[in-house]
């Protein structure tokens, strides 16, 4: 497994799984498969109303703290500086953690002043060590630019929507050349993603659609997180560091971006 460097030198794994529907009466088996399956990061959040069986699953592993990394995300209805930090106590409780590996800011909005206020409280996390890396969700520049013009410390990652239909790639490099991480959600839409471009190339490395689509990811210094329940796809989905993609291979399925998102799009999206 490769890991990615955040800006205060922070590392976490390229390939992470994300519990996003993960029910709580299978999170015990998924993340124990997970685990032994060499993932170490997990992706949950306050939304996701599962954070309690995570927790649960993680301490049954009975493995150090350490040694795994924990991302959630403050829900759209906690924004704002007291809620933040009132809610991110109980997602400390709920995921049994005193501390988190991340921590991000769900949706934007179009309220500049709770983004703002929200940033500041994640800044209070941070400075107290209660957060490693904190970044952002569905984040385009234009929100960034809100936080930017108050904030004392740099958004580190922007957790988005990016795969072959929504492929993102003039925010991917605006978003790194200041140095915040971009992380793939729903890399796969969720297994709606076939297309002969992918069968094609996947037959010539011998590998499942899914990993192409991965590597295309990982290929761009992407953060990928896919979901997946089956043990063996989970498998599948971390085997991505034994092949890669030629210049042309990447501009094909580059090409295949309709614009076509799973979820809101967070230019016209409030709460």
């Amino acid at each position: 497994m490769q890991n990615i460097s955040f800006y205060n030198g922070i590392e976490m794994p390229l390939v992470g799984l994300g519990v996003f529907r993960v029910e709580d009466e299978l999170m015990d088996q998924v993340i124990e498969s997970a685990y032994e399956n060499g993932y170490r990061h997990f992706d949950t959040a306050q939304m996701y109303r599962n954070e309690k069986s995570l927790g649960r699953a993680w301490k049954r592993l009975n493995v150090p703290r350490e040694e795994l990394l924990i991302t959630t995300k403050i829900d759209n209805v906690n924004q704002g500086y007291e809620k933040t930090l009132k809610s991110f106590k109980q997602s400390c409780q709920d995921l049994q953690v005193d501390y988190v590996d991340q921590l991000l800011i769900h949706w934007p909005g179009q309220n500049p002043q709770r983004t703002a206020d929200t940033w500041k409280a994640f800044e209070k996390l941070y400075e107290e060590g209660l957060v490693k890396v904190i970044g952002l969700s569905n984040f385009t520049l234009k929100h960034i630019e809100i936080i930017e013009k108050t904030r004392n410390i740099k958004p580190m990652s922007n957790q988005i929507e990016r795969n072959p239909l929504i492929t993102q790639l003039e925010l991917i490099p605006a978003l790194q050349a200041k140095n915040i991480i971009p992380i793939a959600w729903a890399p796969l839409r969720r297994g709606n993603f076939l297309n002969d471009v992918i069968i094609k190339i996947a037959e010539k490395y011998n590998k499942t659609p899914a990993q192409i689509v991965l590597r295309w990811n990982i290929e761009s210094n992407v953060m990928v997180i896919p979901r997946s329940k089956n043990p063996e796809r989970q498998l599948e989905n971390i085997k991505l560091f034994d092949f890669k993609l030629t210049e042309a291979e990447i501009a094909e399925i580059n090409a295949l971006h309709t614009g076509e998102r799973t979820s809101f799009d967070p230019v016209t999206y409030d709460f």
